[in-house]
């Protein structure tokens, strides 16, 4: 890869990850405008690494947290971050088995096209407008039990279906929930960890079996995709303590927008 290409891609992927804008458009996008051919499985993973690693960097005392609430579980001992760490749990298995679903069935390369990418970003960011623009914004994550947790993990499992956006739909469930902003981010990247090194982990069987190898481009694209993803987070999370996600609804519907201008004048053909 090219040093341009490997900038692009991280940034595209660090960011468009966590930030609520859907990450499958701008990955359609990217090849359209550039005319670059695809990175390949083992850049996939690198990527996905280095998405992990500024998840667990910036949350890692919930992260300590969490494991020392499951740590104490195994003892006996219920604590609220062992409450928590149960409902991530539970939550994640939505995801895991719509995913298996898709991929043994074929079902997701027929849902992989620019025009449902388009549609979606559009619908999703309707739906976060509503839910964010009506929310509660009372709720933070003590108040958490196990049936809300549940349902904004089903929304991550329909996540899977490109142009919906995890970090997007996860947080808007949180809001029509009634939990304020900054908690409806929180709980979306913590319920992503298990997704991400899941996804990390899937691509990396994928590559292997290909006969794929690790280059210093995928570990240089890894690397900086951990800082742009660093930073996407710390700025989102900044960002919701002032704001609403009105921005972000604004972007999408730009965005879809485009992608959807793009299929009906024949740009993708």
């Amino acid at each position: 890869m090219t040093i341009e290409q490997i900038i692009v891609l991280a940034i595209v992927q660090g960011i468009t990850e966590f930030l609520p804008v859907s990450s499958s458009g701008h990955l359609i996008l990217v090849p359209v405008l550039t005319g670059w051919k695809d990175q390949g499985l083992i850049t996939d993973v690198m990527v996905h690494m280095g998405s992990f690693l500024a998840v667990v960097v910036y949350f890692w005392r919930d992260i300590f947290e969490l494991i020392k609430g499951g740590l104490n579980l195994l003892r006996g001992h219920v604590t609220p971050f062992g409450k928590l760490a149960i409902y991530i749990v539970i939550a994640t298995i939505p995801a895991v088995a719509f995913g298996l679903f898709v991929k043994k069935t074929g079902f997701i390369d027929n849902i992989r096209g620019a025009e449902i990418v388009g549609w979606n970003a559009i619908f999703f960011g309707v739906l976060m407008y509503v839910a964010d623009r009506y929310g509660a914004s009372k709720k933070v994550m003590e108040d958490l039990k196990l049936s809300p947790a549940v349902l904004i993990g089903i929304a991550q499992a329909i996540a899977i279906i490109p142009g919906t956006s995890r970090s997007g739909i996860t947080m808007t469930a949180a809001r029509a929930l009634g939990y304020t902003r900054p908690e409806a981010a929180r709980f979306s990247f913590l319920l992503g960890i298990p997704a991400i090194a899941g996804a990390g982990v899937l691509v990396l069987g994928e590559a292997i079996s290909s006969g794929e190898t690790i280059s210093t481009d995928s570990l240089i694209t890894g690397a900086l995709t951990f800082f742009t993803a660093l930073a996407a987070i710390t700025f989102l999370m900044a960002l919701v303590k002032r704001m609403s996600f009105l921005p972000f609804v604004i972007y999408r519907l730009i965005l879809g927008a485009v992608l959807l201008t793009m299929v009906y004048t024949g740009a993708f053909a």
